[in-house]
């Protein structure tokens, strides 16, 4: 190869490395990005959770997700319309096992987005607290050099010395709960710290209501107890009907009290296009605090609980509870009590059962156990064994009784519901024609039992009995407190503005002060152009205007215009 081609080769590799020099075209990367780490990736995780944009899509997710929780039964709260739903949805059911939507408030996935949401509010607070505290320490900003590019502007000039016109715009704004103070050759002011207040307030609110919230789920308490009149409660675990409690609750922290139903009253609608729609429930109790209280009387309503420390008494429902009188075939009385009774309809058409248990021989002295099924019906309107009431209130009360007797297998050791009768091992008795014996009785009357078995009184004392339920919730104070301190706070971030307000006054050229007034609005609500129009008219006031060199003397005294905002001076 020749010297000149040599040199030609060498001086066109000089010109491309030249041109990729001068070049504007991106260059393709010949090394790898640095990797981000562990350390980094945890930093973008926490900047990603604590930003307010992940905050409120974490709080809409939330009431999301709490929807299964209002549409699905739930084991918490009935357990039997959940059995109810399985054996009416046996492909779902399944699903919504595996998804925990049948205790959706405390699965898995719902306590994730809880957890998350209470992290990320925490992360949202505590650097703007730190940084609401450093403005409220600071003072308002100085004003800036050229006022007349703020949106809203005025101007005017005075024969007042500028110190006399930044005392009375010191004085003036100060007693419009601005804060303000000298800076220079202006006053700066600044208002509307309680919108930035109520912002922080209302996300404080938020977190203790998720506290209030699950320390409500972990330490409530939650039963029912249906009581006769006369009968009494005292609030420990075996007096209850029914009881459900969150996951840290004790039986000590059961709130010591007990009362006993005095009376319950019940009103319905006599006539109308309402007639039987109930007016007013009242229970009157007699209760006492703690162990050795004094007894007290009180009447329990409708929403109107009886509240004793961080317990609440609700009156939730009411029936009929009839005397019945059982006597063997000698005469003898086996059964004599008050038998609550379930209502089935809006007439108080009710149900239940009375069990013969123990003492009961029929007229040949055999050991038997009598199951008794019992309706009765209030208002009683028909016929025969018809089973119907046509009015809630006990204006022609009818009982309907139909006997068995046998085995009701309570010594089988198997739980029983105290309203149903098992008639696996029951016989029913009949009647002279040789049918199923079924009888309506009025109050003081008697049915026979067949071959002198004994006889069942429906005595003339009804009674009435009423369902407590008794709640106990040791956060519903800080919940309420919570939802309160939420709407003020958010109140008081959406309806208070920010502005800040400068008012600078310099002796001109000619001696005659110029004083400038300009506001500007942290939000585009803030109505700062009417306020400073306000101001700078009283200011006008106390630093009246001087004529200019070209004013008429008759135009000396004009008031400063501010323009619109927006508008240019």
């Amino acid at each position: 190869m020749s010297k000149t081609e040599t040199g030609l080769g060498r001086d066109q590799e000089d010109l491309g490395a030249a041109g990729s020099r001068l070049s504007t075209a991106p260059q393709e990367e010949t090394s790898t990005p640095p990797s981000l780490g562990v350390v980094g990736w945890v930093r973008w995780f926490w900047r990603q959770l604590t930003s307010m944009r992940v905050a409120l899509l974490l709080l809409l997710l939330l009431s999301l997700a709490a929807i299964p929780g209002s549409l699905i039964p739930q084991t918490g709260a009935d357990a039997s319309k959940v059995e109810d739903f399985r054996a009416a949805h046996r492909t779902l059911a399944p699903v919504y096992d595996k998804l925990g939507l049948f205790h959706v408030y405390s699965s898995v996935w719902f306590s994730a987005i809880y957890i998350l949401l209470f992290v990320s509010l925490i992360g949202c607070i505590v650097p703007r607290t730190w940084q609401f505290a450093g403005q409220l320490r600071g003072r308002p900003p100085g004003a800036p050099q050229r006022l007349t590019r703020l949106p809203a502007y005025t101007t005017w000039r005075t024969q007042a010395d500028p110190e006399q016109v930044r005392e009375a715009a010191l004085a003036l704004l100060k007693k419009r709960r601005f804060r303000a103070h000298l800076a220079g050759d202006a006053v700066a002011a600044e208002k509307g710290y309680l919108r930035e207040l109520g912002n922080l307030v209302f996300h404080i609110a938020l977190i203790v209501l998720l506290v209030a919230f699950a320390s409500g789920q972990l330490y409530k308490a939650d039963g029912t107890k249906l009581v006769v009149e006369g009968d009494g409660f005292s609030n420990a675990l075996p007096m209850y009907d029914d009881f459900k409690s969150g996951s840290l609750f004790r039986n000590d922290d059961l709130v010591p009290f007990s009362f006993d139903l005095k009376d319950f009253k019940g009103t319905y609608e006599l006539s109308g296009p309402n007639k039987g729609t109930p007016r007013t429930f009242e229970a009157k109790i007699r209760y006492s605090e703690g162990a050795y209280g004094e007894d007290r009387t009180t009447t329990v309503k409708v929403n109107q609980p009886l509240e004793i420390d961080d317990a609440k008494v609700y009156l939730v429902s009411h029936g009929y509870a009839p005397v019945i009188t059982v006597r063997d075939g000698k005469g003898k009385v086996v059964y004599q009590d008050a038998v609550p009774l379930l209502p089935l309809d809006g007439n108080v058409t009710s149900n239940g059962v009375v069990k013969v248990m123990d003492g009961y021989r029929d007229a040949k002295g055999k050991k038997e156990q009598l199951g008794i099924k019992a309706f009765l019906l209030p208002t009683y309107g028909g016929t025969g064994t018809e089973i119907a009431s046509s009015f809630p209130a006990l204006l022609n009360p009818v009982l309907n009784l139909e006997p068995y007797h046998g085995d009701l297998g309570i010594d089988s050791g198997l739980p029983q519901s105290v309203y149903q009768l098992d008639k696996s091992h029951m016989k029913d008795y009949k009647d002279a024609k040789g049918a199923q014996l079924r009888k309506n009785l009025r109050p003081g009357e008697t049915m026979k039992l067949p071959n002198g078995a004994g006889t069942v009184t429906f005595e003339k004392n009804v009674k009435e009995w009423a369902g407590f339920e008794i709640v106990q919730e040791p956060g519903s104070g800080w919940a309420l407190g919570g939802a309160l301190a939420a709407i003020f706070g958010l109140a008081a971030s959406l309806f208070i503005q920010r502005r800040r307000v400068w008012v600078r006054a310099v002796r001109g050229a000619d001696g005659v002060t110029v004083v400038e007034m300009a506001g500007l609005g942290r939000s585009e609500s803030a109505k700062v152009p009417e306020e400073l129009g306000d101001l700078a008219a009283i200011l006008y006031d106390r630093a009246p205007g001087a004529p200019g060199p070209d004013d008429a003397p008759d135009h000396a005294s004009e008031s400063p215009a501010v323009p619109a905002e927006g508008a240019e001076k």
